[in-house]
Order: C-alpha cells, then sequence, then structure tokens
C-alpha cells in the first residue's frame, strides 16, 4: 500500500515539473512516505529527517516533506521534534500533494492529517515497473486488532467504485500492463460500503463480484489481490479464483497466531479452526496453489506453550511464504498499555527460531516445483546477474532464468515465459527455458 501511494505521489510531482535527482542529499525536494506498523521503521525516519534538517540550514530553499503513516500518527507533534519540515502529511492526503505544495510555495508551513474522502483520481502514478501494477479498491480498515495501529492513522474503510477501478485497469492494459495486483488493507471488505444488494438478498460489489467484473480486460495476463483478512474470506471468492483463469493460484491470508487465546486477545475475530477450514477449502478447489500469510510472535502474555502452537500450525499447513514479526508496541494500540510486555530477549530468540522455521518449510514447499514447467513473467533484469531476467510463478514464486532461450530467441521484460525449474532456494528458483 505504502509502494503504491508513492506512486502516486512520484507521478504528481513529475506532472507539476519534478523530476528524480541524482541522490537524496543533492534534492530540492525530499518526500519521506513512512511507515509505522513496527518501531524500527519509525525510528529510521527519524535519522533521514536529522541529516536533511541539518542540510537546510546551508540550503534554505530545500523542501522537506513527511508523508504516509508516521505523519498522520504524530502530526504537529513531528515540528516540535524536526521543525526544519514544511509539509506533514497523513496516506489521506496523498493525492492533494500539488495542493498542498502550493501553500508551502506560500510560505506556510503545512499539517494535513485531518480525515479526507480520498480523491478518485489516480492516474497520474509513476510506476516503478512497466509490467506489474498494483491498484487500490479499498482504504482504511474499520477493524479493531489490539496491535494494529492501521485503522487509526489509514481512517475508514472508503472502496472505490468498480466502474472507476475498471478504468484503471482498461488504461493499464492499453499502456502494456500484463498483470495487476488489486489492494486492501482488509481486501476482503471490498464493497461493503458500497451500495447495492441482489434480489437474493447478497451483497453486491464485493471482491468476488469485481474479480468476474475486471476479468475479461484485453491485455491483462494475472490478477492477484492482497490482503485478505480469515473472518471474512468466503468459499465463494475461492470457487471465482478457482474458474477465473486470469486469478492466480496464490493467497495472502495473514494468520499472526497458531493460539486461539492470543488470538482473542489480539481482536482478529477468528479461530485457528477456522483458518484451517479456510486452507482445506482452497486446497480442495485448488491443491496447487500457493499460501503466504503473517505472524506475530511473543504478543503481550504470549508463553511458551502459545508460541509452540504457532510452530506446529507452521509446519501443519506448510505454508509457502510466512511474513515473520517480533510484536512491538504501537501508539495509541491497546495492547501497547497491557502489562504483561515479554522482555526484548524473548522477542529475539523466538523471532530467530520462527525465522528458521519458515525458511525449511520455504524450501520444502518449493521442492514440489522441480523439474515442473512453470510460466514466469519477466519483470526485469536480475540485478546480481544482467545475462538473467527475473519474474514470478502465477504462484508468486520469485525465479530466475536467462535471457536467452535454447533456440537463441531473446526474452525481454513484459514476456510470459515457459521455464523447466531445475534449481529450489527457500525463497527463490532458477529455471531454463524451453523454448
Amino acid at each position: 500500500m505504502n509502494k503504491a501511494d508513492s506512486e502516486r505521489m512520484a507521478g504528481i510531482l513529475e506532472r507539476i515539473g519534478y523530476y528524480i535527482a541524482p541522490s537524496e542529499l543533492e534534492a530540492d525536494l525530499v518526500l519521506y512516505n513512512t511507515c509505522t506498523i513496527r518501531d524500527n521503521a519509525e525510528q529510521k525516519v527519524y535519522s533521514y529527517l536529522g541529516r536533511q534538517a541539518r542540510r537546510k540550514k546551508s540550503c534554505p530553499h530545500l523542501k522537506i516533506i513527511v508523508a504516509g503513516c508516521v505523519a498522520q500518527q504524530e502530526g504537529e507533534s513531528l515540528l516540535r521534534r524536526v521543525p526544519e519540515i514544511d509539509l506533514i502529511m497523513g496516506p489521506q492526503h496523498a493525492n492533494r500533494l500539488e495542493t498542498l505544495l502550493m501553500q508551502v510555495e506560500n510560505g506556510q508551513q503545512v499539517v494535513a492529517t485531518d480525515e479526507q474522502y480520498i480523491l478518485e483520481d489516480l492516474t497520474t502514478a509513476r510506476r516503478d515497473s512497466p509490467i506489474c501494477a498494483w491498484v487500490n479498491v479499498i482504504y482504511g480498515c474499520n477493524e479493531r486488532c489490539s496491535y494494529c495501529v492501521v485503522p487509526s492513522v489509514r481512517g475508514k474503510e472508503q472502496s472505490r467504485s468498480p466502474e472507476a477501478i475498471r478504468l484503471e485497469i482498461e488504461d493499464l492494459a492499453s499502456l502494456g500492463y500484463k498483470e495487476i495486483t488489486l489492494l486492501g488493507q482488509n481486501i476482503d471488505a471490498y464493497g461493503r460500503d458500497l451500495p447495492g444488494i441482489t434480489k437474493e438478498g447478497r451483497r453486491q460489489n464485493t471482491l468476488t463480484d469485481l474479480l468476474h467484473y475486471i476479468h475479461d480486460i484485453d491485455g491483462i495476463e494475472r490478477i492477484r489481490f492482497a490482503t485478505s483478512h480469515p473472518r471474512y474470506f468466503t468459499k465463494r471468492l475461492i470457487k471465482a479464483c478457482s474458474e477465473l483463469s486470469k486469478v492466480c493460484e496464490h493467497f495472502h491470508i495473514p494468520f499472526q497466531s497458531g493460539d486461539n487465546e492470543i488470538l482473542r486477545a489480539m481482536g482478529r475475530g477468528y479461530t485457528i479452526e477456522k483458518y484451517k477450514r479456510i486452507i482445506e477449502d482452497i486446497r480442495d478447489l485448488m491443491p496447487n496453489a500457493s499460501i503466504s500469510a503473517d505472524v506475530i510472535v511473543a504478543f503481550p502474555g504470549e508463553n511458551e506453550m502459545q508460541f509452540n502452537k504457532t510452530l506446529s500450525l507452521i509446519e501443519e499447513i506448510g505454508f509457502d511464504q510466512v511474513n515473520t514479526a517480533a510484536y512491538s508496541p504501537r501508539p495509541n494500540t491497546p495492547a501497547s498499555n497491557w502489562p504483561d510486555q515479554l522482555p526484548e530477549a524473548i522477542k529475539v530468540e523466538r523471532l530467530k527460531q520462527l525465522n528458521a522455521l519458515v525458511e525449511v518449510t520455504a524450501r520444502e514447499k518449493n521442492i514440489r516445483y522441480k523439474d515442473l514447467i512453470e510460466e514466469v513473467l519477466a519483470e526485469g533484469i536480475n540485478p546480481k546477474n544482467e545475462q538473467q531476467l527475473m519474474g514470478r510463478t502465477r504462484t508468486n514464486r520469485l525465479t530466475f532464468f536467462p535471457k536467452e532461450g535454447p533456440k537463441g530467441y531473446r526474452y525481454k521484460t513484459g514476456d510470459l515465459v515457459p521455464l523447466t525449474i531445475k534449481e529450489i532456494r527457500s525463497f527463490s528458483l532458477s529455471g531454463v527455458p524451453l523454448r
């Protein structure tokens, strides 16, 4: 989501005459798009700001902007810490960057963190990839997980209209994009703030409906979506994914903990039993689908037995990939004030154990690709080997392969390449083109 916001803001800056500087310390304008979901990400912001604040003493024309979630969370207090900042703007104001910069040009120091209806025009993004594009479909989050700062910094859920989403994707297709990823903090909630009920009493404009609605857009070869919430994930959605040929066989469904008591404390709204049923339903209809997840260890009060349940769940399900984190107290969240915070040493040790297991299980899941033929969308050159291209399988496995096929054909970014997978690693594959 932050990458998508950055692309939109970069597009606005280019449209009004800015271009990328040779380096951060040579820029006339520096914009930090920030994340506050973990404390270490937030602390990096202050380190970067310190360098720019010192630079501004000798470069008074320099404009310093802090955008994103730290900006929303800290607001005016950022100015007390770094008074050299010119503009502080929360995520809901990303599309207003040009207007806010005009106020800065007029000599104002601007703080834009009020709740804002997000403007619909998203066509100005400067995409980092010429092949794969993010497409926001729902902003904000109405959940109240006890550890999570997202609802307070990204605001209430706001779904875009299906028509606006389709128009954006059609425009991307006309520019040569082959893959789109639909984005939402809780993408399964898409449409529940939009009007429409079928005559059978079912809500219209769900994520499932949206997938059907955009599936026939010419030029788009692959459709992905993230991030799902187990509370709202449905069999109807799985069925649609199994039937719609462009929807990739990959699901990202965070489980966060393997223990029901911890899940209740987190306010997640589901049980491990329900989570397992979701995985079973996916594998019944799409046995080759890959499944990735997010997990938090060392949540307040988590004991050794509860932590071991998380490890056991990872082994039992056999995830293709798991994004791991030790619990990090975030401002204005209930869990940050609970008395049973765990020591840093336990956090470090549990995360170490978790990461070791995730690496093993990921490699075990990747073994199934050995000698299989997989279609990979070439997304760009391997930065470590310019004779190779890199891309992902439909199941989201990062894969490297030679630019040149066995018959001398030179593959390029944007090609869909059939590969025989030859090398297996925990987090990537390597293959050779069939032709």
